[in-house]
């Protein structure tokens, strides 16, 4: 039988393609604008339609996008192979392979079963009552976050089995019609989790790593966040966001049973399924503590800076462990479509976004925006908090948090430098906020289908939980996050 073909979708592709034409050829190019700025800008556009669209998957999407960029010679109009380099440049950023090096140590998680041993464990332990049981799978996921690029694979892919687990075991099911038993609330409470630990460790999703180079990019002298620092400064505020968030969502839709003497027994059955700790779980356990230590910093602080080990060196000598002690094979590698799919489509949204900002567009962006709030004549205080919200709420509009920061978020951070915004105040702000805002939608982030698809809540429960938690979040990032900045000397 012969394969059936998978082409390009032509509706979004034709938006996409029109967009680009339009702003190449249509819309002058604005004065103080390179032309070829202009047109970089053309493809970068359409290369966000396309993927909002999903003409094609982000993947296929970014390889067409680095072909344009080669073959129209707009980072280095007079010379097609300086051109060339620049269009693969995005390849060479060792965050990019810090990234997909980490998705692909993070699979170790569900081969040995690392992973629910975690959260049965936890459960185990604070499970006699619905509230245990949430805090339970809120700190499991924590504890995975540094170790887990893939929010969705961490979210929807780890935790949410287990919460599913649980709810089905007091028959709380959507088939059922009683998922308000426990269900609604622990699925609510799986979902709103992810975007705070999202927040909490460069690590923890594949967008932070373009966070820290849109930053390091839009500031002279560049300022560089390193995996310590951001997460020191995640951790008050992430910490009292996942206090908070299960208390919140019990409010808003509290779950009919309230006590769980049971789970503490069924999380154990689990347990005694699993059987003892493998050596091959031991063996990751003991590949995550020395992740943790050198991407802490640990050996330069003890040793000296000699001794100091660069994130993407460590995670691969992580990796490497897995891979000679066979807890990983080099097949595993190959099949893991994710983390390859990530390094490409992260290597052409870097090298777009970073020839934008060598080119002059992000500044030129940035004062247009920047002149636009100050023509209200507000402080740098209101006109920040103006940029934040639009940037966040603007997430109402996007399918991909990659797609929605490599659109609009140099831009706006440059615009708030403009304001007067001091500096590490702004980014750390934009910075964790682009995580939150997954929170609002069903379609926000790669977690969130797969939880709402479960069938536990309703459109309405979701978005009513979604945009509350991004207003709690946001009010407790920008407040105490600012007052922990400030005593950390981050502004």
């Amino acid at each position: 039988m012969a394969k059936v073909l998978e082409p390009i979708k032509i509706v979004p592709a034709s938006i996409a393609v029109a967009i680009t034409l339009i702003i190449w050829f249509v819309i002058p190019v604005p004065s103080g604008v390179a032309p070829n700025a202009w047109h970089l800008l053309a493809l970068f556009v359409g290369t966000i339609a396309a993927i909002i669209g999903k003409a094609l998957p982000i993947g296929a999407v970014s390889i067409l996008a680095i072909s344009l960029v080669a073959l129209t010679g707009v980072t280095n109009p007079e010379n097609s192979k300086a051109a060339l380099l620049d269009a693969l440049s995005g390849f060479s950023n060792d965050l990019i392979w810090l990234i997909g090096i980490s998705i692909m140590i993070s699979m170790s998680l569900s081969k040995t079963g690392l992973g629910s041993r975690i959260g049965y464990f936890l459960i185990s332990f604070f499970g006699k009552k619905t509230l245990g049981i949430a805090y339970s799978l809120v700190f499991s996921e924590m504890f995975l976050a540094p170790v887990t690029p893939s929010n969705t694979a961490r979210g929807g892919g780890i935790i949410h089995p287990i919460m599913r687990s649980i709810a089905s075991s007091f028959n709380s099911s959507s088939k059922e019609g009683t998922s308000n038993k426990i269900g609604t609330y622990l699925a609510l409470v799986n979902y709103n989790t992810n975007p705070i630990t999202s927040a909490m460790f460069i690590t923890a999703t594949a967008p932070n790593p373009l966070i820290i180079a849109l930053i390091y990019q839009g500031t002279s002298p560049g300022q560089y966040i390193s995996w310590i620092s951001w997460a020191v400064a995640a951790f008050v505020p992430a910490i009292i966001c996942l206090i908070v968030m299960p208390l919140v969502v019990f409010v808003l839709y509290p779950p009919q049973i309230k006590q769980t003497p049971d789970a503490p027994v069924f999380a154990k059955e689990r347990l005694k399924e699993l059987g003892p700790i493998s050596l091959a779980e031991k063996v990751t356990m003991g590949v995550f503590v020395l992740l943790l230590l050198l991407w802490a910093g640990v050996p330069a602080a003890i040793f000296g800076d000699s001794f100091a080990v660069q994130p993407t060196t460590a995670a691969f000598i992580g990796l490497s462990v897995l891979i000679i002690t066979g807890v990983l094979s080099w097949n595993d590698i190959l099949k893991n479509t994710g983390a390859w799919d990530t390094v490409v489509w992260f290597a052409a949204l870097v090298m777009m976004a970073t020839y934008l900002g060598k080119l002059g567009l992000v500044d030129w962006l940035a004062l247009k925006v920047g002149s636009s709030i100050q023509g209200l004549g507000v402080s740098w205080a209101l006109g920040a908090g103006i940029l934040l919200l639009v940037y966040v709420y603007s997430h109402y509009f996007f399918a991909s948090t990659t797609a929605h920061i490599t659109a609009m978020f140099g831009a706006f951070f440059a615009a708030g430098i403009a304001l007067g915004t001091p500096v590490m105040l702004l980014a750390l702000t934009l910075a964790f906020s682009s995580s939150l805002m997954m929170s609002l939608t069903h379609y926000g982030t790669g977690t969130a289908p797969i939880i709402f698809g479960s069938g536990y809540t309703t459109l309405g429960q979701w978005w009513k939980t979604g945009f509350v938690m991004s207003v709690v979040n946001l009010i407790i990032f920008v407040f105490v996050g600012a007052l922990w900045w400030k005593f950390l000397g981050f502004w």
